[in-house]
């Protein structure tokens, strides 16, 4: 996510200390009973201006589109009479539990744009959960805060933000927080065209320091870092087998594989397209992590059964923050939980050791392609409002 972002001109010119956070009902959040419900809250209570910069994509926002169409063109294939009154729906990661395949994937200035707990509030909600959360270098409040908010250790993600005397300061500090492993944002080494932002002429900027060391990042960078901060090192932003095998080379103990949520290169593959290359390529020489488009249970179950050990929710955390901050996270959370179970339950699977790519079968998308197909009430409630 980028780092900074503001009212479009024209609008009242604000300084940072009268900053208006989007009012945000937490109470309401026990009460939703559907994912759906979940994104009109967020779409009532964001500004127009953060609902573009959350849910927009790069240029034409064909790979964000891609992301879901990927996502819409699997089937899941269903077998019968089988004892499902007790499903595992738990994985692990780095040899940690998870009691949930969803983890909260890195989203960095937009946290802290929805609530001024926001890093806070990701944290917290994952660890209630059971499952885990990625905290970026942008993240707000801070990334110490964000840590010390719970007592479970979460996962560092890194932006090349100046020179290595920087990045050695910001490991440390990463370190010296309690993170168990660092995560190498790679696919920003330019900041994406998101038009939305910038027809709005939002304040949208790359972030603090010199753009120029993140573009010159390179391979032997990471195993200097990972000897450097001696934790796990994940790398964010593979989408290809040729990348995989080379982040393995280079010292990744898991491959995340992820396009942004379609917010950087335009017209790539959707990430569920690249995920069985990747997983191959990796040869169960590292964990596979994914995000791209996740918006149902049933999406989850996909890239699990294409070979990811979890799968990240981004779009989704922010539209959850927006909706219900802390309260609205975990329940989105545990509806994502709900669906998963219950796909799977009529699928005939016990756990998710079960799955592999026999269970998918390709299938010609059934509705219209947009941003939030899977969401039809929420599409229903919305139309004509000029959102989409």
């Amino acid at each position: 996510m980028a780092k900074k972002a503001a009212r479009p001109a024209g609008k009242r010119k604000r300084a940072s200390a009268e900053y208006q956070y989007p009012k945000i009902d937490e109470s309401a959040a026990a009460n939703f009973v559907s994912l759906q419900e979940i994104v009109m809250a967020a779409r009532r209570n964001l500004p127009q201006y953060l609902w573009d910069h959350l849910s927009g994509g790069a240029d034409s926002e064909t790979t964000l589109l891609r992301n879901r169409q990927g996502l819409d063109s699997l089937a899941l294939r269903q077998r019968v009479l089988v004892d499902v009154r007790k499903i595992d729906i738990s994985t692990t990661l780095l040899g940690r539990k998870l009691a949930s395949p969803v983890f909260l994937a890195p989203v960095g200035g937009f946290v802290g744009y929805a609530h001024p707990e926001g890093a806070c509030n990701v944290s917290r909600a994952a660890v209630a959960h059971g499952t885990t959360a990625f905290i970026s270098t942008a993240a707000k409040p801070s990334i110490e805060a964000a840590a010390q908010a719970v007592k479970e250790p979460l996962i560092f993600q890194l932006y090349v933000r100046s020179d290595r005397k920087w990045v050695e300061e910001i490991l440390d500090r990463a370190k010296a927080a309690g993170y168990r492993a660092l995560c190498v944002c790679v696919d920003r080494n330019y900041y994406g065209r998101r038009e939305r932002d910038i027809i709005a002429r939002a304040r949208v900027h790359e972030g603090f320091g010199d753009p120029s060391f993140q573009m010159g990042l390179k391979w032997d960078d990471l195993i200097w870092m990972k000897q450097h901060m001696k934790l796990p090192l994940i790398v964010k932003g593979v989408a290809t087998a040729e990348d995989a095998r080379l982040s393995v080379e280079h010292g990744a103990d898991v491959v995340y594989v992820s396009n942004h949520g379609g917010r950087q290169l335009d017209h790539a593959q959707g990430t569920i397209e690249v995920l069985p290359e990747v997983v191959a390529a990796v040869n169960g020489r590292a964990e596979v992590l994914w995000d791209g488009g996740v918006q149902r249970g049933t999406d989850v179950i996909k890239a699990l059964c294409l070979g990811a050990r979890a799968v990240g929710v981004g779009k989704m955390l922010g539209w959850a923050l927006a909706a219900g901050a802390q309260a609205g996270l975990k329940r989105m959370l545990e509806l994502m939980d709900v669906e998963i179970r219950t796909a799977l339950g009529l699928m005939g699977v016990t756990s998710l050791s079960q799955l592999n790519p026999s269970w998918v079968r390709p299938a010609v998308p059934a509705r219209p392609l947009t941003q939030t197909n899977t969401y039809p009430w929420f599409e229903q409630q919305i139309k004509g409002s000029g959102v989409f």
